[in-house]
């Protein structure tokens, strides 16, 4: 039987795998706290490309943040699940991914009431790829110098996921 379930995976608070859930339903109220990735991607030119989210997005609806973020499946190593959803939410492909932030990790709540409770590692990765973003995951997109993101995230927070501002924080 063939099945189009996406499972992400649960760890307990040292980050140790406790089993998995169906990412449909695991982001809610009550969240349990899962592995994922943040993934911020520079061009040839040095400019970083941040995207807004798609407004069907369960969480943080038609919110800018960093290049893409996901979840790795079980046994899919980060590399796999990064290069798996730049191509499935951007249509490109990445090289010379490096992980920047290995210990983030974060909690937050939208508007609507749904948790984000996640250990997710940030990474940094270089396209030479046109971007052709899914519109069921991004609405827009746009390459800015690093230092115009961090001024825009500081002047309108608001407009930004909370994550990404946190990791510009940690990053410096």
């Amino acid at each position: 039987m063939v099945t189009d379930t996406e499972l992400v995976v649960l760890v307990d608070d040292r980050g140790t795998p406790v089993g998995t859930a169906d990412k449909r339903i695991v982001h809610s109220t009550e969240t349990p706290l899962h592995l994922a990735f943040s993934c911020h991607v520079y061009n040839s030119d040095g400019l970083v490309l941040v995207t807004r989210r798609a407004l069907s997005k369960l969480t943080w609806p038609g919110v800018w943040t960093n290049s893409f973020c996901g979840h790795p499946a079980p046994d899919e190593s980060m590399e796999q699940a990064i290069a798996r959803r730049s191509a499935f939410e951007l249509g490109i492909t990445v090289e010379s991914i490096e992980l920047v932030l290995p210990d983030f990790r974060y909690r937050a709540v939208d508007a609507s009431g749904i948790v984000e409770n996640e250990i997710c590692p940030v990474f940094r990765a270089v396209t030479t790829d046109a971007v052709a973003a899914n519109p069921d995951e991004v609405s827009e997109f746009a390459w800015l110098a690093p230092d115009a993101l961090r001024t825009s995230v500081a002047a309108a927070p608001f407009a930004f996921s909370p994550w990404l501002g946190w990791q510009l924080q940690q990053l410096g």
